[in-house]
């Protein structure tokens, strides 16, 4: 590896940090070998459930480098997203902690941007590439592990040892040669099953695979049929999304909270009450989670996981 790839690495390292990304790292853009045979064995045993886009571009997935022509590199980003608030988790409904505040797409797509404009404009003018946050057929935790960024807990969550699984993950894709991460970070996990025993719902399965079908997270969201009545009494209180895997993971008890204004929820959503919710009309939705992930659900997802999770 040149001197100038060198300094080139950790200018835009130097960047990425100040514009408030907590990690990076770089690996080189090849194939994805032993999460192409994984993808495959969960894709088989129908674990996507109903999420067929899974199955979608199946070689971009597994290969970064078919993404963008003459690729050489992935640059892949964390950003921390676990809020100081706890109190959202203790009440019902329950949302996830990624969604409760602005739409991390936008956040992180506008500081993804900035990276890519200052390796161009600063660092080499040749640069070619694209930008992806949770918006392309990439397995984006397992390139994550690759860049040194940490490992695959049993729930299947990129856990980084400084920061846990409370992390949003991006990547520049570029035809820029960078010093690749060598030595991969080993599974911590250790014997701990904290995770599984946890799970409502025996979502999660051995070798770190989780069964959609089973799993809250895509019931309350991907999901776009009613919830099977197998789950009544299993959902505890989550109305959108679920945390209970990294709320008992140990990796998240020192993890710092994110100092991310645009992650913190509104003070609407805080005041929300058992009266508010019962009475949410469409256009009390649409007001409360304007520019939020909950959106994705819409107002007819909503009301049936709020229904289903209050049920008396």
């Amino acid at each position: 590896m040149s001197l100038a790839s060198e300094y080139i690495a950790q200018e835009i390292r130097a960047e990425a940090l100040r514009l408030g990304f907590d990690e990076i790292g770089f690996s080189p853009a090849k194939e994805l070998i032993e999460d192409k045979e994984r993808l495959i064995k969960w894709l088989d045993n129908g674990y996507n459930a109903g999420m067929g886009y899974m199955a979608n571009h199946f070689e971009k997935r597994v290969n970064p480098a078919l993404l963008v022509e003459d690729s050489l590199s992935v640059i892949t980003v964390i950003y921390n997203y676990k809020p100081s608030d706890p109190l959202l988790s203790q009440k019902t409904p329950k949302i996830s902690r990624y969604a409760y505040g602005k739409d991390y797409h936008d956040t992180i797509r506008a500081k993804l941007s900035s990276l890519f404009d200052f390796i161009r404009d600063n660092l080499y003018p040749q640069l070619v590439g694209r930008f992806f946050v949770d918006s392309a057929p990439l397995l984006e935790r397992s390139l994550a592990v690759r860049a040194g960024l940490g490992w695959i807990g049993k729930n299947s969550m990129l856990i980084n040892p400084k920061l846990g699984s409370y992390v949003f993950i991006g990547e520049l894709v570029v035809n820029l040669t960078l010093p690749y991460n060598e030595t991969p970070m080993i599974d911590r996990c250790g014997g701990c099953a904290k995770c599984i025993d946890a799970c409502p719902t025996q979502a999660i399965l051995p070798g770190s695979v989780i069964d959609g079908n089973k799993c809250i997270s895509y019931l309350t969201i991907e999901n776009k049929e009613e919830i099977p009545e197998s789950f009544d009494g299993h959902m505890e209180g989550w109305a959108f999304g679920c945390d209970i895997c990294q709320e008992v993971c140990p990796w998240n008890r020192k993890a710092p909270s994110t100092d991310e204004p645009d992650f913190r929820p509104s003070e609407a959503l805080l005041a929300m009450d058992k009266e508010g919710w019962d009475g949410l009309t469409t256009e009390a939705f649409l007001k409360l989670f304007k520019g939020t992930p909950v959106k994705r659900a819409k107002y007819s997802g909503w009301v049936r996981n709020y229904r289903f999770v209050t049920r008396e």
